[in-house]
């Protein structure tokens, strides 16, 4: 399983209308783009952690979306649909980060970290 981790900030600024079209943009490419496994989104939560003082105000929206594989993911990055989504998301943010991981059993990783052989 592939991940495509998005950490986003809409620009204060922003619209009404284009709040939703890019919603719509996102919701048209999750419906259309059919190597989408999965997708989850949230909103940050401040709830008074230590951790929150020293963490960069950058995100107010975390989005997952789940492929079978890198090719899933290449896939959808190529496709139509979420061409239209990164132009609402460039035109939308004031700030993105954007990561992709691979699933990974927990052994396999205490393996490698202890100089063990990875599946």
């Amino acid at each position: 399983m592939v991940f495509h981790l998005v950490l986003l900030k809409p620009r204060a600024d922003l619209s009404r209308d284009a709040r939703l079209a890019l919603v719509s943009a996102f919701e048209r490419a999750i419906r259309e783009i059919p190597t989408v496994r999965r997708s989850r989104v949230g909103q940050r939560v401040v709830h008074g952690a230590g951790y929150e003082m020293t963490a960069p105000d950058a995100a107010d929206f975390c989005v997952t979306i789940e492929f079978d594989d890198v090719a899933g993911l290449k896939a959808y990055l190529a496709h139509p649909a979420h061409a239209e989504l990164g132009r609402r998301f460039g035109d939308a943010l004031s700030a993105a980060l954007v990561y992709d991981f691979e699933e990974r059993d927990l052994a396999a990783i205490a393996r490698e970290a202890s100089g063990g052989a990875t599946p």
